[in-house]
């Protein structure tokens, strides 16, 4: 219980994949604007990198790894990833259709989002079991959505802010960012 506690505190917030591993910066930039869109983003990521965290475990276990095909783990968990993805944007356009045009382009982007295969291979290459990498993968998905919805609402804010003609736009968002990497790198301490 105690290193599924540390995995949790370690993936979402002391090693948050945006803001430590710099994985998943696509849609953080891109769906940021608003913070409606943003959860909406942040929950599909969750229940992608989950389900995808689990099927890629349970594939490499039992699949992959006895028969000596370990060598095409890359594409297997790209195809699952796909596939997952692609569940998810018929369900969003067929129960939510406000929120699958408001994510628009970035909702299929969730396939080559490089913090999705990135939690994949992360849990094989930290041998972790099938539960432990679930719970990676869930913490990590939490972590993309806490920093994808703080940014959006500090977008939301600086839209009204008086802001300097050379930092306005794609400038201001990426410094800040940067003010927000280095404000999770306080948290490197606490495990």
């Amino acid at each position: 219980m105690k290193e599924l506690l540390i995995i949790l505190i370690s993936s979402s917030i002391v090693n948050n994949v945006i803001l430590s591993q710099f994985l998943g910066l696509c849609p953080f930039l891109g769906v940021s604007k608003k913070v409606e869109t943003a959860a909406g983003m942040g929950g599909a990521v969750i229940f992608v990198i989950t389900i995808a965290s689990f099927v890629t475990s349970v594939l490499y276990k039992f699949v992959l790894a006895p028969t000596g095909f370990a060598y095409l783990q890359t594409i297997v968990f790209i195809l699952v990833i796909a596939a997952l993805v692609q569940f998810v944007e018929m369900f969003l356009k067929k129960s939510i259709p406000s929120l699958y045009q408001a994510l628009g382009v970035y909702l299929p982007l969730i396939t080559t989002n490089c913090a999705v295969l990135g939690v994949a291979l992360k849990n094989v290459t930290n041998s972790y079991n099938i539960l432990e990498g679930v719970v990676n993968g869930f913490a990590t998905a939490v972590g993309f959505t806490i920093a994808i919805v703080i940014m959006a609402g500090i977008r939301e804010k600086i839209e009204y802010n008086d802001i300097p003609k050379p930092f306005k736009g794609s400038a201001i968002v990426l410094v800040t960012a940067g003010l927000m990497a280095i404000a999770f790198f306080g948290f490197s301490g606490v495990i």
